[in-house]
Protein backbone atom coordinates (compact mmCIF):
# COMPACT_ATOMS: atom_id res chain seq x y z
CA UNK A 1 0.00 0.00 0.00
CA UNK A 2 1.36 3.42 -0.99
CA UNK A 3 0.85 5.93 1.81
CA UNK A 4 2.52 8.89 0.08
CA UNK A 5 -0.85 10.06 -1.25
CA UNK A 6 -1.99 10.62 2.35
CA UNK A 7 0.52 13.37 3.14
CA UNK A 8 -1.87 16.12 2.07
CA UNK A 9 -4.62 14.98 4.44
CA UNK A 10 -5.37 16.85 7.63
CA UNK A 11 -5.17 14.91 10.92
CA UNK A 12 -8.97 14.56 10.93
CA UNK A 13 -9.05 13.41 7.31
CA UNK A 14 -6.32 10.90 8.06
CA UNK A 15 -8.37 9.69 11.02
CA UNK A 16 -11.35 9.16 8.72
CA UNK A 17 -9.15 7.23 6.30
CA UNK A 18 -7.90 4.98 9.13
CA UNK A 19 -11.46 4.26 10.25
CA UNK A 20 -12.34 3.27 6.69
CA UNK A 21 -9.43 0.83 6.62
CA UNK A 22 -10.69 -0.76 9.82
CA UNK A 23 -14.19 -1.06 8.44
CA UNK A 24 -12.97 -2.97 5.37
CA UNK A 25 -10.37 -5.05 7.23
CA UNK A 26 -11.29 -8.75 6.73
CA UNK A 27 -9.58 -9.60 10.05
CA UNK A 28 -11.28 -6.89 12.11
CA UNK A 29 -13.45 -9.35 14.08
CA UNK A 30 -10.42 -11.03 15.64
CA UNK A 31 -9.80 -8.04 17.89
CA UNK A 32 -12.93 -9.06 19.81
CA UNK A 33 -11.30 -12.42 20.57
CA UNK A 34 -8.87 -10.72 22.97
CA UNK A 35 -9.09 -8.83 26.24
CA UNK A 36 -7.84 -5.29 25.60
CA UNK A 37 -6.24 -3.80 28.75
CA UNK A 38 -8.06 -0.77 30.15
CA UNK A 39 -7.28 2.24 32.28
CA UNK A 40 -10.15 4.01 34.05
CA UNK A 41 -12.61 2.11 31.90
CA UNK A 42 -11.02 3.09 28.58
CA UNK A 43 -9.14 0.62 26.35
CA UNK A 44 -5.41 1.17 26.07
CA UNK A 45 -3.61 1.27 22.75
CA UNK A 46 -1.48 -1.82 23.24
CA UNK A 47 1.59 -1.87 21.00
CA UNK A 48 3.66 -4.25 23.10
CA UNK A 49 2.82 -7.66 21.64
CA UNK A 50 6.51 -8.21 20.90
CA UNK A 51 7.01 -8.46 24.66
CA UNK A 52 3.75 -10.04 25.85
CA UNK A 53 0.78 -10.78 23.65
CA UNK A 54 -2.75 -10.17 24.87
CA UNK A 55 -4.99 -12.78 26.45
CA UNK A 56 -7.38 -14.68 24.17
CA UNK A 57 -10.89 -14.72 25.63
CA UNK A 58 -10.90 -18.50 25.17
CA UNK A 59 -7.88 -18.97 27.49
CA UNK A 60 -9.87 -19.19 30.71
CA UNK A 61 -12.29 -21.79 29.34
CA UNK A 62 -9.36 -23.82 28.01
CA UNK A 63 -7.77 -23.93 31.48
CA UNK A 64 -11.11 -24.61 33.17
CA UNK A 65 -11.63 -27.61 30.91
CA UNK A 66 -8.39 -29.20 32.11
CA UNK A 67 -9.11 -28.24 35.71
CA UNK A 68 -12.39 -30.17 35.42
CA UNK A 69 -10.51 -33.15 34.02
CA UNK A 70 -8.11 -32.97 36.96
CA UNK A 71 -11.06 -32.59 39.35
CA UNK A 72 -12.99 -35.56 37.94
CA UNK A 73 -10.18 -37.94 37.05
CA UNK A 74 -7.14 -37.05 39.13
CA UNK A 75 -4.07 -38.92 37.87
CA UNK A 76 -6.23 -40.85 35.41
CA UNK A 77 -6.53 -37.62 33.46
CA UNK A 78 -3.38 -38.76 31.67
CA UNK A 79 -5.40 -41.60 30.17
CA UNK A 80 -9.09 -40.69 30.56
CA UNK A 81 -11.38 -37.75 29.93
CA UNK A 82 -12.52 -36.14 26.71
CA UNK A 83 -8.88 -35.79 25.63
CA UNK A 84 -6.22 -37.55 27.68
CA UNK A 85 -3.15 -35.55 28.64
CA UNK A 86 -0.69 -38.24 27.57
CA UNK A 87 -0.53 -37.00 23.98
CA UNK A 88 -1.66 -33.43 24.57
CA UNK A 89 1.30 -31.98 22.69
CA UNK A 90 -0.20 -33.40 19.49
CA UNK A 91 -3.12 -30.98 19.83
CA UNK A 92 -0.71 -28.15 19.00
CA UNK A 93 1.57 -29.75 16.42
CA UNK A 94 -0.62 -29.27 13.34
CA UNK A 95 -1.20 -25.58 14.11
CA UNK A 96 2.42 -24.91 15.02
CA UNK A 97 3.56 -26.53 11.80
CA UNK A 98 1.52 -23.98 9.82
CA UNK A 99 2.98 -21.08 11.82
CA UNK A 100 6.63 -22.01 11.22
CA UNK A 101 6.38 -23.80 7.88
CA UNK A 102 7.06 -27.38 8.91
CA UNK A 103 5.63 -30.89 9.05
CA UNK A 104 3.73 -31.62 12.28
CA UNK A 105 6.28 -34.21 13.42
CA UNK A 106 9.06 -31.61 13.05
CA UNK A 107 7.64 -29.38 15.80
CA UNK A 108 6.75 -29.85 19.45
CA UNK A 109 5.59 -27.47 22.21
CA UNK A 110 7.73 -28.07 25.30
CA UNK A 111 9.83 -26.55 28.07
CA UNK A 112 11.00 -22.94 27.95
CA UNK A 113 13.01 -21.23 25.23
CA UNK A 114 16.47 -21.13 26.80
CA UNK A 115 16.08 -24.72 28.06
CA UNK A 116 15.27 -25.75 24.50
CA UNK A 117 18.21 -23.77 23.15
CA UNK A 118 20.58 -25.70 25.41
CA UNK A 119 18.91 -28.98 24.41
CA UNK A 120 19.37 -28.21 20.73
CA UNK A 121 22.98 -27.22 21.30
CA UNK A 122 23.64 -30.50 23.09
CA UNK A 123 22.60 -32.29 19.91
CA UNK A 124 23.69 -29.98 17.12
CA UNK A 125 26.89 -28.45 18.48
CA UNK A 126 29.39 -31.27 18.07
CA UNK A 127 32.78 -29.58 17.86
CA UNK A 128 35.92 -31.19 16.50
CA UNK A 129 39.52 -30.09 17.06
CA UNK A 130 39.33 -28.21 13.76
CA UNK A 131 35.68 -27.17 13.63
CA UNK A 132 34.56 -25.81 16.99
CA UNK A 133 33.63 -22.18 16.43
CA UNK A 134 30.12 -20.71 16.37
CA UNK A 135 28.89 -17.75 14.35
CA UNK A 136 26.14 -15.47 15.66
CA UNK A 137 25.10 -11.82 15.56
CA UNK A 138 26.51 -9.22 17.92
CA UNK A 139 24.09 -7.90 20.53
CA UNK A 140 21.60 -10.72 20.23
CA UNK A 141 18.94 -11.10 22.90
CA UNK A 142 20.71 -11.44 26.30
CA UNK A 143 19.33 -14.92 27.02
CA UNK A 144 20.83 -16.16 23.75
CA UNK A 145 24.14 -14.51 24.53
CA UNK A 146 24.28 -16.07 27.98
CA UNK A 147 23.22 -19.50 26.73
CA UNK A 148 25.87 -19.56 24.00
CA UNK A 149 28.58 -18.19 26.29
CA UNK A 150 27.95 -20.69 29.07
CA UNK A 151 27.45 -23.64 26.72
CA UNK A 152 30.82 -22.95 25.11
CA UNK A 153 32.44 -22.74 28.54
CA UNK A 154 30.75 -26.00 29.52
CA UNK A 155 32.39 -27.61 26.49
CA UNK A 156 35.75 -26.19 27.54
CA UNK A 157 36.01 -23.33 25.05
CA UNK A 158 36.77 -19.67 25.64
CA UNK A 159 33.87 -17.68 24.11
CA UNK A 160 36.24 -14.84 23.27
CA UNK A 161 38.05 -17.22 20.91
CA UNK A 162 35.34 -19.67 19.85
CA UNK A 163 32.49 -17.22 19.20
CA UNK A 164 32.38 -15.14 16.00
CA UNK A 165 29.97 -12.21 16.23
CA UNK A 166 28.87 -10.30 13.13
CA UNK A 167 28.07 -6.63 13.72
CA UNK A 168 26.47 -3.84 11.70
CA UNK A 169 28.87 -1.65 9.78
CA UNK A 170 30.02 1.57 11.42
CA UNK A 171 27.17 4.06 11.50
CA UNK A 172 24.55 1.42 10.66
CA UNK A 173 22.05 -0.53 12.77
CA UNK A 174 21.14 -3.30 10.34
CA UNK A 175 23.41 -6.28 9.71
CA UNK A 176 23.78 -6.76 5.98
CA UNK A 177 23.12 -10.21 4.61
CA UNK A 178 26.31 -10.07 2.54
CA UNK A 179 28.34 -9.47 5.69
CA UNK A 180 26.84 -12.54 7.35
CA UNK A 181 27.50 -14.67 4.27
CA UNK A 182 31.04 -13.37 3.93
CA UNK A 183 31.81 -14.12 7.57
CA UNK A 184 30.42 -17.66 7.22
CA UNK A 185 32.58 -18.27 4.16
CA UNK A 186 35.72 -16.75 5.66
CA UNK A 187 35.45 -18.91 8.78
CA UNK A 188 33.99 -22.03 7.17
CA UNK A 189 36.92 -24.31 7.99
CA UNK A 190 36.52 -23.63 11.71
CA UNK A 191 32.73 -23.29 12.06
CA UNK A 192 30.68 -26.06 13.64
CA UNK A 193 27.44 -24.09 13.90
CA UNK A 194 25.63 -20.92 12.88
CA UNK A 195 23.11 -19.98 15.60
CA UNK A 196 21.32 -16.64 15.77
CA UNK A 197 17.97 -14.90 16.04
CA UNK A 198 15.76 -14.99 13.00
CA UNK A 199 14.44 -11.54 13.89
CA UNK A 200 16.43 -9.01 15.89
CA UNK A 201 14.58 -8.09 19.08
CA UNK A 202 16.07 -4.57 19.20
CA UNK A 203 15.99 -3.35 15.61
CA UNK A 204 13.14 -5.51 14.32
CA UNK A 205 15.26 -6.73 11.38
CA UNK A 206 14.25 -10.05 9.84
CA UNK A 207 17.32 -11.94 8.66
CA UNK A 208 17.37 -13.81 5.36
CA UNK A 209 17.19 -17.21 7.01
CA UNK A 210 16.77 -19.08 3.73
CA UNK A 211 19.95 -17.62 2.24
CA UNK A 212 21.94 -17.97 5.47
CA UNK A 213 20.95 -21.63 5.82
CA UNK A 214 21.79 -22.38 2.19
CA UNK A 215 25.22 -20.76 2.50
CA UNK A 216 26.09 -22.57 5.71
CA UNK A 217 24.93 -25.94 4.39
CA UNK A 218 26.95 -25.52 1.21
CA UNK A 219 30.00 -25.41 3.49
CA UNK A 220 28.95 -28.29 5.73
CA UNK A 221 27.82 -26.15 8.66
CA UNK A 222 24.65 -26.72 10.69
CA UNK A 223 22.19 -23.84 11.25
CA UNK A 224 19.77 -23.02 14.08
CA UNK A 225 17.56 -20.00 14.77
CA UNK A 226 15.91 -18.44 17.80
CA UNK A 227 12.48 -17.39 16.54
CA UNK A 228 11.17 -15.77 19.73
CA UNK A 229 10.29 -12.58 17.84
CA UNK A 230 9.53 -14.28 14.52
CA UNK A 231 7.07 -17.11 15.28
CA UNK A 232 3.54 -15.86 14.73
CA UNK A 233 4.93 -12.61 13.32
CA UNK A 234 6.55 -13.26 9.93
CA UNK A 235 6.26 -15.90 7.23
CA UNK A 236 8.50 -18.89 7.94
CA UNK A 237 9.29 -21.98 5.87
CA UNK A 238 11.71 -23.84 8.11
CA UNK A 239 11.36 -27.21 6.38
CA UNK A 240 11.81 -25.88 2.86
CA UNK A 241 14.71 -23.68 3.94
CA UNK A 242 16.44 -26.77 5.35
CA UNK A 243 17.00 -25.18 8.78
CA UNK A 244 18.43 -27.83 11.11
CA UNK A 245 16.72 -26.64 14.31
CA UNK A 246 14.83 -23.71 15.75
CA UNK A 247 13.37 -22.65 19.10
CA UNK A 248 10.82 -20.02 20.09
CA UNK A 249 8.61 -18.83 22.93
CA UNK A 250 4.82 -18.52 22.80
CA UNK A 251 4.09 -15.51 24.97
CA UNK A 252 4.87 -12.79 22.43
CA UNK A 253 3.11 -12.89 19.07
CA UNK A 254 1.63 -16.31 19.85
CA UNK A 255 -0.37 -14.86 22.79
CA UNK A 256 -0.05 -17.90 25.07
CA UNK A 257 0.49 -16.22 28.42
CA UNK A 258 3.45 -14.99 30.50
CA UNK A 259 6.10 -17.68 30.64
CA UNK A 260 4.07 -19.78 28.20
CA UNK A 261 5.34 -23.03 26.77
CA UNK A 262 8.20 -22.87 24.27
CA UNK A 263 8.51 -24.82 21.03
CA UNK A 264 11.17 -26.55 18.96
CA UNK A 265 11.67 -27.46 15.33
CA UNK A 266 13.95 -30.31 14.28
CA UNK A 267 14.17 -30.97 10.56
CA UNK A 268 13.05 -34.44 9.55
CA UNK A 269 16.49 -35.21 8.10
CA UNK A 270 17.72 -35.52 11.69
CA UNK A 271 14.88 -37.64 13.08
CA UNK A 272 16.43 -41.03 12.46
CA UNK A 273 20.05 -40.18 13.15
CA UNK A 274 21.83 -41.34 16.30
CA UNK A 275 22.18 -37.81 17.59
CA UNK A 276 23.49 -37.13 21.05
CA UNK A 277 20.78 -35.59 23.19
CA UNK A 278 20.02 -34.72 26.78
CA UNK A 279 17.03 -36.97 27.38
CA UNK A 280 14.11 -37.08 29.76
CA UNK A 281 11.35 -39.57 30.31
CA UNK A 282 8.71 -37.64 28.36
CA UNK A 283 10.81 -37.91 25.23
CA UNK A 284 10.81 -41.71 25.53
CA UNK A 285 8.77 -43.81 23.09
CA UNK A 286 5.19 -43.06 24.17
CA UNK A 287 3.94 -46.61 23.64
CA UNK A 288 6.51 -47.95 26.13
CA UNK A 289 7.06 -44.93 28.38
CA UNK A 290 5.46 -46.44 31.48
CA UNK A 291 7.49 -49.63 31.27
CA UNK A 292 10.20 -47.57 33.02
CA UNK A 293 12.96 -49.56 31.33
CA UNK A 294 16.64 -48.72 31.17
CA UNK A 295 18.05 -47.28 27.97
CA UNK A 296 16.58 -44.26 26.21
CA UNK A 297 14.39 -44.93 23.16
CA UNK A 298 13.21 -41.58 21.74
CA UNK A 299 9.85 -40.80 20.24
CA UNK A 300 9.99 -40.06 16.55
CA UNK A 301 10.42 -36.46 15.50
CA UNK A 302 10.86 -33.31 17.55
CA UNK A 303 8.78 -34.83 20.37
CA UNK A 304 11.74 -37.07 21.14
CA UNK A 305 13.54 -34.07 22.62
CA UNK A 306 10.91 -33.59 25.33
CA UNK A 307 12.23 -33.81 28.89
CA UNK A 308 9.64 -33.63 31.61
CA UNK A 309 5.94 -34.08 32.22
CA UNK A 310 4.33 -31.18 30.32
CA UNK A 311 2.48 -28.27 31.87
CA UNK A 312 -1.04 -29.06 30.70
CA UNK A 313 -2.50 -25.70 31.75
CA UNK A 314 0.12 -23.83 29.72
CA UNK A 315 -0.48 -26.13 26.75
CA UNK A 316 -4.23 -25.52 27.01
CA UNK A 317 -3.76 -21.75 26.66
CA UNK A 318 -1.29 -22.30 23.82
CA UNK A 319 -3.78 -24.50 22.03
CA UNK A 320 -6.53 -21.89 22.43
CA UNK A 321 -4.34 -19.21 20.90
CA UNK A 322 -3.16 -21.41 18.03
CA UNK A 323 -6.80 -22.09 17.14
CA UNK A 324 -7.14 -18.38 16.40
CA UNK A 325 -4.10 -18.50 14.11
CA UNK A 326 -5.65 -21.46 12.31
CA UNK A 327 -8.79 -19.47 11.68
CA UNK A 328 -7.11 -16.21 10.69
CA UNK A 329 -4.35 -17.75 8.56
CA UNK A 330 -0.71 -16.78 8.99
CA UNK A 331 -0.45 -15.32 5.46
CA UNK A 332 -3.54 -13.14 6.01
CA UNK A 333 -2.05 -11.91 9.27
CA UNK A 334 1.23 -11.16 7.56
CA UNK A 335 -0.55 -9.12 4.90
CA UNK A 336 -2.31 -6.99 7.52
CA UNK A 337 0.91 -6.74 9.52
CA UNK A 338 2.71 -5.19 6.56
CA UNK A 339 -0.14 -2.71 6.07
CA UNK A 340 -0.30 -1.69 9.75
CA UNK A 341 3.47 -1.39 10.11
CA UNK A 342 3.67 0.56 6.85
CA UNK A 343 1.05 2.99 8.13
CA UNK A 344 2.95 3.36 11.41
CA UNK A 345 6.09 4.18 9.43
CA UNK A 346 4.09 6.76 7.47
CA UNK A 347 2.70 8.58 10.52
CA UNK A 348 6.18 8.70 12.10
CA UNK A 349 7.77 10.08 8.95
CA UNK A 350 4.90 12.57 8.74
CA UNK A 351 5.88 13.83 12.20
CA UNK A 352 9.47 14.23 11.03
CA UNK A 353 8.34 16.02 7.87
CA UNK A 354 6.29 18.52 9.83
CA UNK A 355 9.11 19.02 12.33
CA UNK A 356 11.47 19.83 9.46
CA UNK A 357 14.14 17.37 10.56
CA UNK A 358 14.53 13.73 11.61
CA UNK A 359 13.38 14.00 15.20
CA UNK A 360 12.61 10.26 15.26
CA UNK A 361 15.11 7.89 13.62
CA UNK A 362 13.75 4.54 12.49
CA UNK A 363 16.36 1.80 12.78
CA UNK A 364 14.05 -0.95 11.54
CA UNK A 365 14.42 -1.76 7.82
CA UNK A 366 12.12 0.15 5.47
CA UNK A 367 11.70 -2.92 3.25
CA UNK A 368 8.63 -4.84 4.54
CA UNK A 369 10.33 -8.16 3.69
CA UNK A 370 13.07 -7.34 6.19
CA UNK A 371 10.84 -6.50 9.15
CA UNK A 372 7.90 -7.84 11.12
CA UNK A 373 5.23 -6.05 13.19
CA UNK A 374 7.70 -3.78 14.91
CA UNK A 375 9.32 -0.40 14.44
CA UNK A 376 12.20 0.72 16.65
CA UNK A 377 12.42 4.47 17.17
CA UNK A 378 15.58 6.25 18.31
CA UNK A 379 15.10 9.62 19.97
CA UNK A 380 18.41 11.31 20.74
CA UNK A 381 17.01 13.82 23.22
CA UNK A 382 14.08 13.34 25.57
CA UNK A 383 13.33 9.79 24.51
CA UNK A 384 12.19 8.59 27.92
CA UNK A 385 10.03 11.68 28.39
CA UNK A 386 8.40 11.00 25.02
CA UNK A 387 7.80 7.38 25.99
CA UNK A 388 6.19 8.52 29.25
CA UNK A 389 3.94 10.89 27.29
CA UNK A 390 2.79 7.99 25.13
CA UNK A 391 1.95 6.01 28.26
CA UNK A 392 0.08 9.00 29.71
CA UNK A 393 -2.01 9.01 26.53
CA UNK A 394 -2.84 5.34 26.88
CA UNK A 395 -0.28 4.04 24.37
CA UNK A 396 1.68 1.05 25.69
CA UNK A 397 4.95 0.37 23.92
CA UNK A 398 8.34 -0.81 25.10
CA UNK A 399 11.29 1.30 26.32
CA UNK A 400 14.86 0.11 25.77
CA UNK A 401 17.82 1.98 27.20
CA UNK A 402 19.32 4.31 26.34
CA UNK A 403 17.03 5.91 23.74
CA UNK A 404 14.83 3.36 21.96
CA UNK A 405 11.04 3.01 21.82
CA UNK A 406 9.69 -0.21 20.25
CA UNK A 407 6.14 -0.10 18.91
CA UNK A 408 4.40 -3.24 17.65
CA UNK A 409 1.04 -3.13 15.83
CA UNK A 410 -0.10 -6.76 16.08
CA UNK A 411 -2.55 -7.70 13.29
CA UNK A 412 -4.81 -9.87 15.45
CA UNK A 413 -5.89 -7.06 17.77
CA UNK A 414 -4.49 -3.69 16.67
CA UNK A 415 -6.22 -1.27 14.31
CA UNK A 416 -5.41 1.46 11.81
CA UNK A 417 -7.15 3.96 14.08
CA UNK A 418 -4.77 3.03 16.89
CA UNK A 419 -1.81 3.65 14.56
CA UNK A 420 -3.32 7.03 13.70
CA UNK A 421 -3.57 7.80 17.42
CA UNK A 422 0.14 7.06 17.88
CA UNK A 423 0.99 9.49 15.10
CA UNK A 424 -1.37 12.10 16.47
CA UNK A 425 0.11 11.91 19.97
CA UNK A 426 3.69 11.95 18.66
CA UNK A 427 2.88 14.99 16.56
CA UNK A 428 1.23 16.88 19.41
CA UNK A 429 4.02 16.11 21.87
CA UNK A 430 6.88 16.85 19.51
Amino acid sequence: MNYETLHSLSPQELHTWALQQDQTDPLRAFRDRFFIPEREGKPLTYFCGNSLGLQPKTARAAIDKELITWQNHGVEGWFEGEESWLSYHRCCQQSLAKVVGAFPEEVCPMNHLTVNLHLMWASFYQPTPKRYKVLTIAGDFPSDQYAIETHLKFRGYDPAEALIEVSPRVGEYIIRTEDLLTSIEQNADELALVCMSGLNYYTGQVYDMKTIAAKAHSLGILVGFDLAHAAGNVSLQLHDWGVDFAVWCSYKYLNSGPGGVSGVFVHEKHHHSNMIRLAGWWGYDEARRFEMTKGFVPMNGAAGWQLSTPNIMALAVHRASLAIFDEAGIENLRQKSEALTGFLEFVIQRVNLRAGYEKIRLITPIDPVQRGSQLSLLIDEGGKQLFDKLVENGIIGDWREPNCIRLTPAPLYNTFEEVWKVGNVLGSVL
